[in-house]
């Protein structure tokens, strides 16, 4: 097998359940689980109903390029939201999902005629930046993200002679676990060094779509490089169905930017063997188009956070983030894998511990004492988990 394999380290939450293991949360009340990122509105109707509508066309292989009418739908909404226009043929490739996309892409990007190979990302991070970067034979170099920097990669601490290493950038916006979202200076900044030494950038958005003022949408990647006229090349963005339109079954997504990058990475594709599969691209087609099932999500989430946040001040301390549907939550006493066992313990609140998306550098772990509450239960569930959030820390004194 792969001797890369071995590098991997457990998912955080395989660590989560290694952590509870053998543990009996109270009887007396119902398991609340705000720890995985997974949407938990309904999906829509009409999504479920182009499904069976395009049942017809399992008998048919799809195009690893994908349909055009898929691409053409993403190119559209790119324009609408990003305001850019995007060639459908060459600057748009549908994928199985943003996490195999993110994951891939390492694969096919990094060169591994290079001697050292560096992919650079943030810490706390979403764990599949690592395990592509270490599997496609790079070395991961970690930027702590702090909230004396607003949560921002700080590149002035990466040393001038390892910037000839670095390959790959993975940046997220809005991030994971902290929901802030990098302004246009910020992108700026990224931009102006892929340019100086010649890396990628991998933009992933796959939290784009959640957020709290209908005027006011997240800035990305493909909008930030139009405000500063700049061309697309060396940016590849990555986007997903799962939260925008609440179907993470549906594994759909899309890679978008350099058309040159998308013609290699599409020609990778074709022999990894990861062709939408077309009635999910029918379905997919039909998300992308519509907007009135999006808005009512972010409703649904601003109504959770309205009632959430006051209640959670009273115990934790924590900035509402910018987009996204997580709180990324100081607790009292800095031990936050102990804070999260003991509140499943005691109240069979799930949460997950900070420490466990991320790793340790620059002598420290830049996740320990913070837990990363997902909103995605219902509203009722939501509120009945801040209460017993309260109650814990209040009980700890």
């Amino acid at each position: 097998m792969n001797p890369r394999l071995k590098l991997l380290q457990p998912y955080p939450f395989q660590k989560l359940r290694d952590l509870f293991a053998g543990v009996d949360p109270r009887a007396d009340v119902s398991a609340i689980n705000l720890s995985i990122g997974e949407p938990r509105h309904a999906t829509p109707a009409f999504i479920r109903q182009a499904l069976t509508d395009h049942l017809s066309d399992l008998a048919h292989y799809p195009a690893t390029q994908g349909g055009e009418e898929l691409r053409r739908t993403i190119a559209d909404w790119c324009r609408a939201r990003h305001g850019v226009e995007l060639d459908a043929a060459t600057q748009v490739l549908p994928v199985n999902g943003s996490r195999e996309a993110l994951f891939a892409f390492a694969q096919a990007a990094v060169d591994q005629s290079r001697h050292v190979k560096r992919v650079l990302m943030p810490n706390p991070f979403y764990q599949i930046y690592e395990g592509a970067a270490l599997l496609a034979g790079a070395k991961p170099y970690l930027l702590n993200t702090l909230p004396e920097n607003g949560y921002r990669m700080d590149f002035g601490r990466v040393p001038e002679d390892l910037w000839d290493t670095v390959q790959l950038l993975y940046v997220c916006s809005p991030g994971n676990p902290t929901g802030k979202v990098m302004d246009l200076d910020a992108w700026r900044e990224v931009f102006e060094l892929a340019e100086r030494h010649g890396f990628i950038i991998a933009a992933d958005e796959c939290y784009s779509e959640i957020y709290p003022d209908e005027a006011a949408p997240p800035l990305g990647a493909l909008a930030a490089a139009r405000a500063l006229g700049r061309g697309l090349d060396r940016l590849v963005v990555f986007n997903s169905l799962s939260k925008r339109s609440n179907v993470p079954g549906l594994r759909s997504g899309f890679v978008a930017g350099d058309a040159a990058l998308i013609r290699d990475f599409l020609l990778y594709r074709t022999y990894h063997g990861s062709a939408m599969n077309p009635v999910v691209q029918a379905a997919s087609a039909a998300a992308w188009r519509d907007e009135a099932h999006v808005a009512d999500n972010r409703r649904q989430y601003r109504d959770k956070f309205a009632a959430v946040v006051p209640m959670l001040r009273e115990a934790l301390a924590f900035d509402p983030p910018d987009a996204a549907f997580y709180l990324w939550a100081r607790v009292p006493g800095g031990d936050d894998a102990a804070f999260a066992l003991e509140l499943y313990r005691q109240h069979h609140v799930t949460v997950l511990p900070g420490s466990f998306l991320a790793r340790d550098a620059k002598g420290m772990n830049p996740g320990q004492g913070y837990v990363r509450i997902a909103l995605v239960e219902s509203l009722d569930a939501c509120i009945e988990a801040a209460r017993r959030i309260v109650d814990f820390v209040g009980e700890r004194g």
